[in-house]
């Protein structure tokens, strides 16, 4: 099944709206925006310029730097958490290799990162990736508080940032270094709560419609790619659509990508709130903890598993 050429993912246009709401013509207009499409397709394009231009390709040339790096070095990145290391070798996606960074915004954690990759240090790395995670967080959390606005309950805002903090993976795809289009990574959705999304100019990213359409998306220099994830599917009740997406290559270029993924912390447990749920929209999920979910996500099964997050906690 190959992508329909015609659809496009919802653009919307983020610029200059910080995240004093009340003070801001724009907040409404743009918040009703990102619900419908969030509700509708589960992710759209954001137009945001509080990133330069200049740090997008920093940020592009930081990541060369890094997977340039020995194997033996990048399998040093570990982490207790499924799939917040090293993620490489693996023979279904052999086109795809992985760095994650937890607490990216946080200078200290990304130096104690940085250090172990070079050990003599590399302030031009640290110093791009906190800056570039500074700046998208910033975006995620006015997101998020339209969310949470739209649904009507804003008074939770401040336990709901509290519960998460960022993951920035950076993401390599080697050319396939052939005309037919082959499997950068499979078709999934994603486990948080908000990813977003941003590339070199290498098209790739594929995301599947409720109607089972594919759109492919052609990057922007300028936008980014906002996603929602299981973990706010269920905390919406449902509500919000976590879409099927993938990565399909062709050609002799790399695609670079970075996402910030806000994740709730070990020991969170995700329930969706009294308010979400009644005769019209039953609980859909039971109360869970997102890394005990990981757990299950990553065997074999669940693994296998299209809907791993209903058979794991569905109603």
């Amino acid at each position: 099944m190959g992508s329909d050429g015609n659809l496009k993912l919802p653009v919307i246009d983020f610029t200059n709206l910080k995240f004093e709401a009340n003070k801001n013509p724009n907040w409404e207009d743009v918040k009703s925006q990102v619900y419908k499409a969030l509700v509708e397709y589960g992710c759209f394009e954001a137009i945001f310029d509080e990133v330069p231009l200049e740090l997008r390709k920093a940020i592009f040339c930081a990541l060369q730097e890094l997977f340039d790096l020995p194997l033996q070095t990048k399998i040093l990145n570990v982490s207790k958490k499924p799939y917040h290391g090293y993620v490489g070798q693996y023979p279904m996606v052999p086109l795809y290799e992985s760095v994650g960074i937890d607490d990216a915004n946080v200078h200290e954690k990304v130096e104690s990162m940085t250090n172990i990759m070079w050990p003599h240090g590399n302030p031009s790395f640290s110093n791009t990736i906190q800056c570039f995670s500074e700046q998208l967080a910033e975006l995620d959390e006015i997101i998020r508080k339209m969310i949470l606005e739209s649904l009507g309950v804003e008074k939770y805002l401040e336990e709901h940032m509290k519960s998460t903090n960022y993951l920035l993976r950076v993401m390599k795809y080697k050319g396939p270094e052939t005309s037919d289009t082959k499997l950068g990574l499979s078709t999934h959705t994603d486990k948080n709560i908000v990813t977003i999304l941003c590339q070199n100019e290498v098209e790739g990213l594929e995301v599947l419609t409720k109607d089972g359409k594919w759109i492919s998306y052609k990057p922007s220099p300028h936008s980014f790619v906002v996603m929602i994830g299981d973990s706010l599917h269920a905390w919406s009740n449902g509500r919000l659509h976590s879409p099927f997406h993938r990565v399909m290559m062709s050609g002799n270029e790399a695609r670079y990508s970075v996402g910030l993924f806000s994740v709730p912390k070990g020991g969170c447990i995700i329930t969706a709130p009294e308010e979400l749920v009644d005769e019209e929209h039953p609980l859909l999920f039971k109360p869970f903890d997102h890394v005990e979910f990981l757990k299950y996500y990553y065997t074999e099964k669940g693994q296998r598993d299209q809907f791993a997050l209903r058979t794991y906690c569905g109603v």
